[in-house]
């Protein structure tokens, strides 16, 4: 029988090639990555992420008290690919495979074994595939294999065609993220763990009232002083990928502008993609549509050079955000819109419906791998790809106040089960089982307080 899990007997080595650095953090990965290794250390645990880091920035940094390692490899080819974490992914996948695994041994997982503690890899997508079975077949040769746990999670699948799954799933144990992929990976005869994703705590406490109403304010003066009855503001936040269902989104804003609803109140959308050539197909499908499109700049965006901004451009009915955005202010705008439409076609999780729900946000999510959205209840599901269901979802929210407000109440309800905290409660309960089966004894130091003082705040590094 193993014993519980604790910061004194474990060590966790996580795998990704996005992570914390803008360089790193394409999407929904990167921020999984750098608030799953933040909870960690902050829960007291040793935590080395290693990612394809800012050639810019440090190799190594430390945070959290001591817990929390960054590791940005492969610095030497990310100074030749400048123009983000995928760009020549190729050569930084054949050095990640070459290099990581012997540096892991000797510098993380050799110490570790020695002071008596266990390791536990979490490794993440099709890009750290090889490199575990790689570390699997050296941790052999080192002696060490049965001091290990390898997770290897899939949040999408994205690469699994080029994934060596026989070798995969001898060197590590397979997990995911919802129900759906879970499903999506029994058809290559798989069946991983599920393994929800989480958010950071802080993100339960609402953004400031004030703030909220001043940007709702904004788009409210400006449709009264045109004699337009103001609303309904609505958001959209993701890649420009088809998977994301864009088209969808801008067909819905303009059935609201046609509708006898839309003739007398101003629909407008706030949204913020990438630099993903899709945007170029949405910007024509808006045109076609007589719908008008900002491109909205800021240096150095701070909450009131943001407002001052978006105020330039309230002549339009798509205010495109072209900048980083702070996390604070994207939570302003998802509290403060009547509708965040997160309506993707292939969502193996569905993060941003979730942040939107711990903001107090009403998410409207497709029905693919957001199992903790309930319909009408939480969020607003939407079932088919006919824009039309939306614009009408919105249409009777903005009627019906009292249900919209029960709604935004349920999510902030729901978001609480879904903190990093909880997450790693049922992550170590996994590890545990999984400690059993495979025999790794964890030294006798009994169960962590997984409480909620896992939680980091903004972050420090």
């Amino acid at each position: 029988m193993s014993e519980g899990i604790s910061p004194a007997n474990t060590v966790f080595v996580l795998l990704s090639f996005e992570g914390p650095d803008i360089y790193s953090m394409v999407g929904g990965l990167g921020v999984r990555m750098t608030e799953l290794s933040r909870a960690l250390a902050h829960c007291g645990f040793d935590a080395h992420l290693f990612f394809v880091g800012d050639p810019t920035k440090p190799g190594y940094e430390v945070g959290e008290h001591g817990h929390w390692h960054l590791h940005r490899w492969g610095q030497w080819l990310s100074a030749s690919y400048p123009e983000g974490v995928y760009h020549g992914e190729e050569d930084k996948m054949a050095d990640y495979e070459s290099s990581l695994p012997p540096h892991l041994i000797d510098e993380i997982i050799r110490p570790a074994v020695q002071r008596g503690r266990t390791c536990i890899v979490l490794a993440e997508e099709w890009h750290t595939a090889s490199t575990v079975v790689a570390l699997h077949h050296n941790l052999h040769v080192a002696g060490m294999r049965e001091r290990c746990i390898i997770y290897w999670n899939a949040n999408n699948t994205y690469g699994f065609w080029r994934i060596p799954w026989n070798a995969l799933s001898n060197a590590s144990i397979l997990t995911t993220v919802s129900r759906y992929m879970k499903h999506k990976m029994w058809s290559y005869g798989l069946n991983p763990l599920v393994i929800p994703n989480g958010i950071p705590a802080r993100l339960l406490h609402p953004p400031a009232p004030d703030r909220v109403a001043a940007l709702r304010g904004l788009f409210e003066a400006e449709a009264e002083a045109t004699g337009i009855a103001p609303g309904p503001l609505i958001a959209k936040v993701g890649r420009f990928d088809t998977d994301k269902r864009w088209m969808m989104a801008i067909d819905a804003l303009h059935v609201l502008h046609a509708s006898p609803y839309g003739s007398v109140h101003r629909p407008r959308m706030i949204v913020r993609g990438g630099t993903e050539p899709h945007r170029v197909d949405v910007m024509g499908r808006a045109a076609m549509h007589g719908l008008r499109w900002a491109e909205v700049t800021v240096n150095d965006p701070t909450p009131d050079r943001i407002m001052t901004a978006l105020s330039r451009h309230l002549d339009a009915d798509i205010l495109e955000l072209r900048f980083f955005v702070p996390e604070d202010f994207l939570h302003t705008i998802y509290a403060a819109a009547d509708a965040v439409f997160a309506n993707s076609g292939h969502e193996p999780f569905g993060l941003v419906g979730l942040e939107v729900m711990a903001s107090g946000g009403i998410a409207f999510t497709g029905c693919t791998g957001e199992d903790y959205a309930q319909s009408f209840h939480n969020a607003v599901v939407v079932d088919s790809e006919d824009a039309r269901e939306m614009a009408v979802y919105v249409i009777d929210l903005m009627t019906h106040t009292e249900e919209k407000q029960r709604i935004r109440r349920n999510a902030q309800e729901t978001a609480k089960m879904f903190t990093w905290d909880e997450v790693l409660k049922a992550l170590c309960r996994k590890l545990e089982f999984s400690a059993q089966v495979g025999g790794v004894a964890f030294q006798p130091c009994g169960r962590p307080a997984l409480g909620g003082a896992c939680d980091a705040g903004p972050l420090a590094i």
